[in-house]
């Protein structure tokens, strides 16, 4: 699910102020005005071993935001993400950058044997979101995100709701989405080819590319004091008929669960 869901939030918080640029929980914003912030700390995350795994495990992660902000743009580094976000003619919220999408390696479970490795790869991402009427409280998105031809193109659609606290870009975020993929997408996570099939055992699957899956996330934050910042999120996805086929997906949908700390360092101009 990390590869699908819109916005990079899993494990990332913000701490806003008056000056947030982005309302939104689900978009990190961790300045309060121009100027350095980093943002450092940890969290903990229940999900499945691997996509379509049907065996869950808990996984602690340091969690680290840099972000410099002039005016109403930001240039960011979270988490696996690196690039640049900001209000264009608003209402527009545009972004653009880097994304690092982990491998997966063989031993992480059993039934992963004879597969073989599947590299890292460094994909191009591009996202655009706009508010549903007057307001950010509700709010439609669309990300994509593509690399070679070892990991081709995954499009992302969402719609979600605010459900906004006192302080801006505090409350909880709560969206739908739908993901699309390409064949070798698709297949990189649940394909399996005649040299994985030979040993492996497991017959050779090809999934073509077109409809995913769909799912709803939400995402809370709350602020603790000037720095201290609370973030929890969970989420569910459903996949194809396509992809629950395949002898990798031993579930047809993965869920997930995860809370994070950060305590922010701002640096000024």
């Amino acid at each position: 699910m990390k590869n699908c869901i819109i916005i990079a939030s899993l494990l990332l918080a913000a701490t806003a102020g008056a000056e947030t640029l982005f309302p939104m929980p689900s978009v990190p914003d961790v300045t309060s005005g121009d100027g350095w912030t980093i943002a450092l700390g940890a969290g903990t995350e229940y999900e499945a071993e691997y996509d379509g795994s049907d065996d869950y495990g808990t996984e602690f992660e340091p969690s680290a935001i840099i972000q410099k902000r002039i005016g109403n743009q930001i240039w960011f580094l979270e988490g696996q993400e690196l690039g640049w976000r900001g209000l264009a003619n608003d209402p527009w919220l545009l972004q653009g950058g880097l994304r690092f999408e982990g491998g997966r390696e063989e031993d992480e479970a059993p039934e992963l044997a004879g597969l073989g490795d599947t590299d890292d790869e460094l994909v191009a991402m591009v996202e655009v979101r706009r508010p549903i009427g007057t307001d950010w409280s509700n709010w439609g998105a669309a990300r994509v995100m593509a690399g070679d031809s070892d990991i081709g193109t995954l499009g992302v659609i969402a719609v979600g709701h605010t459900f906004a606290a006192a302080d801006p870009g505090m409350g909880i975020d709560v969206f739908a989405f739908t993901t699309f993929g390409s064949s070798a997408f698709i297949n990189r996570d649940f394909g399996v080819d005649s040299s994985q099939s030979a040993g492996s055992g497991l017959p050779v699957t090809d999934i073509s590319g077109g409809y995913r899956s769909v799912g709803i996330q939400a995402a809370g934050r709350w602020r603790f004091g000037e720095n201290w910042q609370l973030q929890a999120e969970a989420g569910y996805e459903k996949y194809s008929s396509d992809i629950a086929d395949s002898p990798i997906a031993l579930d047809d949908f993965e869920a997930e669960i995860g809370v994070s700390i950060l305590y922010r360092f701002g640096f000024g101009r």
